[in-house]
């Protein structure tokens, strides 16, 4: 994170007086293109009203109905006693197959972990019907909060058949290099995303203030020979993660 302190960048955002839209819509959205085009990235600080306001020669007030449309907008966050930060935002690719240390690291993030609980169980109704085994049988389960640079990101929980992973002390730091050192990576996985609002644990273990939208996705991982190899129950807080995906016609298929 650095602060941008460029008057030439923000004095270039002087809105237009013939222009008949608002002032401050006017400022909002050249500081929207300003975010977008990557001239302020994910973390970086924004100046404060007052210098804003004396850059671009609109009130404080106009400035700080522009950047209520951004906080509101998910662009901005505001931190109390700390000032307005532009919001860092990760898009994920659903065309992807990777772990999320890799996927971080390889965005120039640095991955961690909280774990929360690693154990051997009887898997459960839900687990069974996802694994395609019965209930009750023996899985390892993996619970953690996965960050980037210290920041929570998502609440993750991996279950494996124990006949893959026999214990919990064979992963480390990475779930996906513990399969990759026993020759088990998977070669494609179905997802399943849904939107609701996060529980008030869910809240306090991803630093989201309530009521707060999550994205709820459930993986399952396949090996080459159709076998599933895991299923991940997943909470991603929506704020901060984006999934993409790349839609062809079928005519550019051929």
């Amino acid at each position: 994170m650095h602060v941008i302190s460029s008057q030439k960048l923000f004095a270039a955002l002087t809105p237009d007086p013939a222009d008949r839209k608002p002032l401050y819509l006017q400022l909002a959205e050249q500081l929207r293109e300003l975010i977008e085009s990557g001239a302020l990235k994910g973390g970086d600080a924004v100046p404060p009203e007052r210098e804003i306001a004396e850059f671009t020669g609109v009130s404080r007030v106009t400035v700080r109905k522009s950047l209520e449309q951004l906080v509101n907008a998910g662009l901005l966050t505001q931190r109390p006693g700390a000032g307005t930060f532009v919001t860092r935002r990760i898009q994920q690719p659903l065309s992807a197959l990777m772990g999320f240390s890799e996927d971080m690291r390889a965005r120039g993030y640095e991955p961690g972990s909280i774990w929360l609980g690693k154990r051997m169980a009887g898997a459960s109704p839900d687990e069974a019907m996802a694994m395609g085994m019965a209930p009750g049988a023996p899985v390892l389960r993996l619970k953690r909060i996965r960050t980037a640079d210290g920041e929570p990101l998502a609440i993750e929980t991996a279950v494996i058949s124990r006949r893959d992973l026999a214990s919990p002390e064979l992963v480390k730091d990475s779930f996906y290099e513990a399969l990759k050192e026993r020759g088990l990576l998977p070669v494609r996985a179905l997802q399943r995303i849904r939107a609701r609002m996060a529980t008030t644990q869910e809240a306090e273990l991803l630093h989201l203030v309530q009521p707060s939208a999550i994205l709820e996705i459930e993986r399952r991982s396949f090996l080459a020979d159709g076998r599933i190899l895991e299923v991940t129950f997943s909470c991603y807080r929506a704020d901060l993660y984006d999934f993409v995906v790349e839609l062809r016609t079928s005519a550019e298929r051929g």
